[in-house]
């Protein structure tokens, strides 16, 4: 497997808790099922908020910046009047004070 490219498989351990009872195959789907959630959502932020390429560094900024897209991304999908991609919605947001307005108003 990948012979000759440099990439060398590896294994990771990990450890973790559950009060699920001792059965390997529903700790394993719940595991997966949750890194699926995990992949999912940064797939999201980053195609709409281009989380990748963020210079943001300093102090808390980081975590402040990613606590407030996580809440743009849950505030846009909320909003159901529009059947646009989360990032259109958010370039019309950007462009249209009423319907940041609508989308802001969706959350109550």
């Amino acid at each position: 497997m990948n012979e000759g490219c440099g990439i060398k498989p590896r294994q990771k351990l990990v450890f973790t808790l559950s009060s699920l009872s001792s059965n390997a195959e529903k700790i394993a789907g719940a595991i997966r099922s949750h890194w699926g959630i995990e992949n999912s959502l940064h797939w999201t932020l980053d195609v709409t908020f281009s989380e990748d390429k963020s210079r943001i560094r300093k102090d808390h900024s980081p975590e402040t910046f990613a606590l407030l897209r996580r809440l743009a991304i849950n505030l846009l999908k909320q909003e159901k009047s529009s059947k646009h991609s989360l990032k259109m919605k958010r370039y019309r947001a950007a462009m249209d004070n009423n319907y940041l307005v609508q989308i802001l108003n969706s959350a109550s």
